[in-house]
C-alpha cells in the first residue's frame, strides 16, 4: 500500500539553487539576513547577495569551474552561506566537513570528494593543513587570517562579474554532505540543485516560516538539517538567521532571549534540556512560538513536557541526508498534531512500509521498514554504485533502514532502526568505522560496536572486544578518542570471548543489542 500526504503536489522550479535561495534578496535588501550570535555582527540580504557575486567572481578568476569541489570546514558563522552559495553559483560542488573531525577523517573526505579548495577558520588551520597533505587540495582559504592560508576577505574583493555557467538542475550536483547511509563508512551523498530546491518547495507552503521570523542556527550547517531546513529555507523565506558556532546551554538560552527568536530547529537532546534544566527558568523565552525537532525520534512525553514548560508548539519532521532531507513533517495546526508522530508525507512524496523479510507493502498500523520516493531523493552515493543500488531500488524507492508504521490517518511513527547506525545527539556514528579502528590496536583480536540507550544523548557507542593481549577499558577508550571526532567516542567497553557472527562472517549486532536489553529491561 502506497501512502501520500493530504497536501496537493507543488510545482518545483527547475532553477539553480542560488537563484532560489536568494529569490527575495533584492526585495529585502536592507533586512538582516544573518547575525553572529556571539558578536551581533550582521549581514543584510543586500550585502549577502553582493558578497556571493564577489566571491563567485574571485573563485572563477582562480580557476574554479563547474564541477569543481570546495570543502567548508567551519562552524556556523555568517560568511558560511556566502561561500556555499558562491560555489553553487559557479556550478561547483560544496562538500561540508564536520569541524570536530580529526585530520585523518578530513583527509578521507577531501580525497574521496576530490576537493580543489578548502575553507576553514583560524582555530582549525593546523588540522586543515595536516589533512590537506597528499590530497588534491590546491589552496586553503580561511575566514579571518592564519599562516599558511589565503584570507577569505581577499575573495570578497572580487569584481562581481560572474562568468555564465550552464547548470542542469536535475543532473548537476551542488552539495556533497557525507553520510553513512544505512550502514558502513561515510559516503558522499550527491544532492543536485533540483533535489534541494524540490525539498525547499515541498515544505515551502506547509511550513509557516516567513520574513517575520527570527531563527536560531544552533544546528551545524555541515549537517543536512542545518544546511537545508535552517539555512537555505530561512534565507529563501527572508527570515533573519542567528548563527551560533556551538551549543552551550547558557549561551543558547541567552541568544533565544536577546534576539527574540520565534522558531528554533533543534534535536531531542536540546529539547530534553529545555524541558528539564533549571537554568531555563532564568530566561524570557516568550518570543519562541515553535520548535522543530528532527535528526532523531522525539517521544510524546518529552514533547508534551517541553510544550508545557515553554508554552510553545513542537512539531517533528523526518528524513535523511539522502532525501535532502525532509520526507515527512507535522502540521502547525495544534489540533492536527500528534505527539510522537513525525507527521505525514510532504507533497510530491510517496511512502510505503514494507515487511523486512518479504518486502511486501503493509497496510496501516503494521510495523516495517519505511521506504520513500520523490524528487528530493539523492542522485546516489559518490563513486559507490553498489551502495547506491542497495539503498535505492530499481523502482526509485529509497530504503531508509528505519522501522515504523503509519496510522489510519496517514501519520507516521518511527519506532526503531533496522540500520546499524548509532545516533548520538542527532549525529551519525557508524559502528563499522569504530570496529575497524579498534582492530588496529595491537591487543584487540575482534570487536563489535552497538548503540546503548542514553537519556541525554539518545544513544552512545558501546564496544564488545575480544582481546589477544593486555588492554584495559580506559586504554581502549582513549585509543579511539584520540582518532575520531568527540561524538564518536566509545563510552562503554565490555570484554567477551567471541563476537557473534553469521556463517558468512557478518557481525550479528542484533544479538548483542538483545543481550543489552535483557540486562536492562524497560
Amino acid at each position: 500500500m502506497i501512502f501520500r500526504g493530504p497536501y496537493s503536489d507543488v510545482t518545483i522550479p527547475e532553477i539553480p539553487l542560488t537563484e532560489f535561495v536568494l529569490r527575495r534578496a533584492r526585495e529585502l535588501a536592507d533586512k538582516p539576513a544573518l547575525v553572529d550570535g556571539t558578536s551581533d555582527r550582521a549581514m543584510t540580504y543586500g550585502q549577502l547577495s553582493e558578497a556571493v557575486r564577489r566571491v563567485a567572481s574571485a573563485l572563477a578568476a582562480r580557476g574554479f569551474q563547474k564541477g569543481d569541489c570546495l570543502a567548508i570546514h567551519s562552524p556556523n558563522i555568517p560568511e558560511y552561506p556566502v561561500a556555499f552559495l558562491s560555489v553553487a553559483t559557479l556550478g561547483g560542488i560544496v562538500t561540508t566537513v564536520n569541524p570536530l573531525y580529526t585530520a585523518d577523517e578530513i583527509r578521507h573526505q577531501l580525497k574521496d570528494s576530490r576537493t580543489k579548495f578548502l575553507l576553514t577558520i583560524p582555530q582549525l588551520i593546523e588540522r586543515a593543513i595536516e589533512a590537506a597533505r597528499d590530497t588534491g587540495v590546491e589552496e586553503i582559504f580561511v575566514f579571518g587570517e592564519a599562516e599558511g592560508a589565503t584570507p577569505f576577505a581577499s575573495l570578497l574583493a572580487g569584481d562581481g562579474v560572474v562568468p555564465e555557467t550552464s547548470i542542469n538542475p536535475r543532473e548537476d550536483v551542488v552539495a556533497l554532505p557525507y553520510s553513512s547511509g544505512t550502514t558502513g563508512l561515510p559516503k558522499g551523498v550527491m544532492l543536485t540543485h533540483y533535489n534541494i530546491v524540490a525539498n525547499l518547495s515541498q515544505f515551502d507552503e506547509h511550513d509557516r516560516l516567513s520574513e517575520r521570523d527570527t531563527l536560531l542556527a544552533i544546528l551545524p550547517f555541515f549537517h543536512i538539517y542545518g544546511m537545508n531546513v535552517v539555512l537555505n529555507a530561512g534565507l529563501s523565506k527572508g527570515a533573519t538567521i542567528i548563527t551560533m558556532p556551538r551549543f552551550e546551554l547558557e549561551a543558547f538560552l541567552g541568544a533565544l532571549e536577546r534576539h527574540k527568536v520565534t522558531r528554533a530547529h533543534l534535536v531531542p537532546p536540546i529539547i530534553l534540556a529545555l524541558a528539564k534544566h533549571p537554568s531555563v527558568d532564568r530566561y524570557d523565552l516568550s518570543s519562541l512560538q515553535l520548535i522543530m525537532s528532527g535528526a532523531a525520534p522525539l517521544g510524546a512525553d518529552l514533547t508534551e513536557a517541553c510544550c508545557r514548560r515553554l508554552n510553545c508548539l513542537i512539531k517533528q519532521g523526518y528524513g535523511m541526508t539522502e532525501t535532502s532531507p525532509v520526507t515527512h513533517m507535522c502540521s502547525e495546526e495544534p489540533e492536527e498534531m500528534k505527539p510522537g508522530s513525525v507527521g505525514q508525507c510532504l507533497p510530491n512524496t510517496e511512502c510505503k512500509v514494507v515487511d523486512l523479510e518479504t518486502g511486501e507493502a503493509l497496510g496501516p498500523n503494521r510495523e516495517g521498514e519505511i521506504c520513500v520516493r520523490g524528487p528530493q531523493v539523492m542522485r546516489g552515493y559518490l563513486n559507490r554504485l553498489e551502495a547506491t543500488a542497495k539503498t535505492i531500488d530499481e523502482e526509485g524507492w529509497l530504503h531508509t533502514g528505519d522501522i515504523g508504521y503509519v496510522d489510519d490517518e496517514g501519520y507516521f511513527f518511527i519506532v526503531d532502526r533496522a540500520k546499524e547506525l548509532i545516533k548520538y545527539k542527532g549525529f551519525q556514528v557508524a559502528p563499522a568505522e569504530l570496529e575497524a579502528l579498534l582492530l588496529t590496536h595491537p591487543a584487540v583480536a575482534d570487536a563489535a560496536v552497538i548503540p546503548c540507550p542514553d537519556e541525554e544523548a539518545g544513544e552512545v557507542p558501546k564496544a564488545f572486544v575480544v582481546l589477544k593481549g593486555e588492554a584495559t577499558e580506559g586504554e581502549l577508550k582513549d585509543f579511539v578518542a584520540e582518532r575520531v571526532a568527540p561524538y564518536k567516542k566509545i563510552r562503554q567497553v565490555e570484554f567477551i570471548d567471541q563476537i557473534p557472527k553469521s556463517p558468512s562472517g557478518k557481525i550479528l549486532r542484533r544479538l548483542l543489542v538483545q543481550r543489552e536489553r535483557e540486562r536492562k529491561p524497560n
